[in-house]
């Protein structure tokens, strides 16, 4: 059942703010979106040279039954808004001294052939494998992904105890540990512990109830937006926009503004949201016109001019940190700098988008390059002192290898993501190598890396457009706490129920979407993120995907 209609602020124009915009719209709330950036999409985002079009963050499509599921719930589809390719061979993964890569296809039974073929009976093993990983997986969609964990059958139902050995050996396990009992060689668990690195951990950090993510690349396979990821940015633009949200960029939140709530006094919501204050960012201002992209005349504003909205229901849609140790008194945090510092951030990244010359045929959509010594790597990154890794292991994507508009005819899109600790003091990035040295420095190894790894010995010569992205970006462009690159990291102690929750202890009316918060990081998981506002408001306390209703 729809609530009453409520004035709604959603803070941040990433996926998570989008997604929930388009939602809440949808269901006759009157919706205002403020995004400090000029342009909408977050982590999400795109950026263009000399014919070059470069996806900035986010560049795997996975869990395609989330997102079928998301746009059902606005009365479309996946295919209605993007069009969807399937990756055969899914990645390529290059190894420390192993001459020869392997490549991951787009189904379960080559990738079978394939582990046999490195480890005899690994096969056999890996059916067994993502068996299990297929029910984690099932387990996970309908009981822990779907639900503010705000009722005891979240914990207590039927399949939930049926399953109650089973979860508490994955979560009480390694990833590293759980992979390293089934198979010997390291190629393989490598191939099957990286997963955790898209969760913002490490194999031997995550619990082995993300082993669930093999199955979703072995088997259920990985998909591309034609055009690139900006296309589903491009969507839930569209979408929110159609059911009547106003999106307003360069419009920066300074303010979540409560008074006392007489009617909560004996509860700890003794405040309640009254509106955000927006500070405009410059003069171009403008509220988006997803069709049009034209600028409203009438939205125009005095740089650093400041005005109120008022609303019912404010969601925190930016960096969770951000918004709650600068966007409300000490007082009113559910989330303060203390909580913070008990916590652990997912890896920082350095990120380097080359225009290159000539074909590059060795490298896949996907590439995946693992250093022998892999455990250095991330105890480099996440342990006391932190260290950029040499080498590092490194993740390389290649969408001209599918999709001919990012890249003009006779040349190829790179982006490589190097993990590196989480800290600004690392610097940012910059056009044509004028970035700060670290970040730089970093860059250039990498390229190396792949140039020897992958046998492109003229790399780097071959290289005509160049820009690098170092963790103080991350802290500059999207407040991003410590300068993490994702977002907390998936560890037991902030996993499923025990993440942030998304709902404030403090103040009345004010909630939380994205990666910080309940289910976690990632592109599907800002979608649910999203739709678990919708239940909270709509007093939907089932553990499973919603109705479309």
């Amino acid at each position: 059942m729809n609530p009453s209609p409520k004035r709604v602020v959603v803070i941040g124009g990433g996926v998570a703010g989008l997604a929930t915009a388009a939602l809440l719209a949808a269901d006759g709330h009157t919706v205002d979106l403020v995004e400090k950036n000029a342009d909408l999409g977050g982590r999400a985002g795109s950026w263009e040279r000399d014919g070059f079009r470069f996806d900035t963050g986010p560049s795997w499509w996975l869990m395609p039954q989330v997102f079928d599921h998301f746009f059902g719930l606005l009365g479309t589809s996946t295919d209605a808004q993007i069009d969807l390719v399937h990756l055969d061979p899914g990645y390529r993964v290059f190894f420390e001294d192993h001459p020869d890569s392997v490549d991951v296809r787009g189904g379960a039974e080559p990738n079978r052939a394939m582990f046999d073929a490195i480890e005899p009976g690994a096969g056999a093993a890996l059916r067994s494998y993502l068996d299990s990983a297929r029910e984690a997986y099932a387990i996970a969609v309908e009981r822990f992904l779907y639900t503010n964990f705000d009722q005891p059958a979240a914990f207590l139902s039927p399949e939930v105890i049926r399953h109650a050995r089973t979860l508490a050996v994955l979560l009480g396990q390694s990833l590293e540990g759980f992979v390293a009992a089934r198979f010997t060689d390291r190629r393989l668990r490598q191939i099957l512990g990286y997963p955790a690195v898209f969760l913002g951990s490490s194999p031997e950090r995550a619990p082995a109830m993300y082993h669930l993510m093999s199955w979703l690349d072995l088997e259920d396979g990985v998909r591309y937006p034609d055009g690139g990821f900006s296309r589903l940015v491009d969507a839930l633009v569209r979408l929110a926009e159609q059911h009547g949200a106003r999106l307003h960029t360069s419009s920066e939140a300074t303010a979540i503004l409560t008074r006392p709530h007489l009617g909560r006094k004996l509860s700890r919501r003794r405040h309640e949201v009254t509106g955000v204050r927006v500070r405009t960012v410059d003069a171009s201002q403008r509220t988006i016109d997803a069709s049009q992209r034209t600028i409203d005349a009438s939205q125009r504003t005095v740089d650093g001019s400041e005005r109120t909205i008022d609303a019912d229901v404010v969601i925190g849609a930016a960096d969770l940190h951000h918004i709650e140790t600068r966007l409300l008194s000490p007082a009113l945090q559910t989330f303060p700098q203390r909580w913070w510092d008990r916590r652990v951030s997912g890896p920082g990244a350095v990120l380097v988008f080359l225009g290159v010359r000539g074909a590059l045929p060795e490298l896949g959509h996907h590439s995946l390059f693992f250093t022998a010594d892999w455990k250095s790597n991330f105890d480099a990154i996440f342990e006391t002192p932190t260290a950029i890794p040499d080498p590092a292991s490194l993740y390389v994507c290649r969408p001209s290898a599918t999709d001919s508009s990012v890249a003009p005819e006779g040349h190829e899109n790179l982006f490589i993501l190097v993990p590196v600790p989480p800290d600004p003091a690392l610097g940012r990035g910059g056009i044509d190598g004028q970035g700060d040295p670290s970040v730089e420095q970093t860059a250039d190894r990498a390229i190396e890396l792949v140039a020897k790894w992958a046998d492109i010995p003229d790399l780097a010569d071959r290289v005509v457009v160049r820009r690098t992205t170092g963790p103080g970006d991350f802290v500059t462009d999207l407040n991003s706490w410590s300068g993490g690159a994702l977002g907390p990291a998936h560890t037991l102690r902030q996993s499923a129920f025990l993440r942030a929750t998304n709902r404030s202890r403090k103040v009345e009316g004010l909630f939380y979407a994205g990666g910080a918060t309940r289910p976690g990081i990632g592109l599907p998981m800002c979608l649910i993120s999203a739709e678990l506002i919708r239940k909270r408001l709509r007093g939907d306390h089932s553990p499973g995907p919603s109705s479309a209703g």
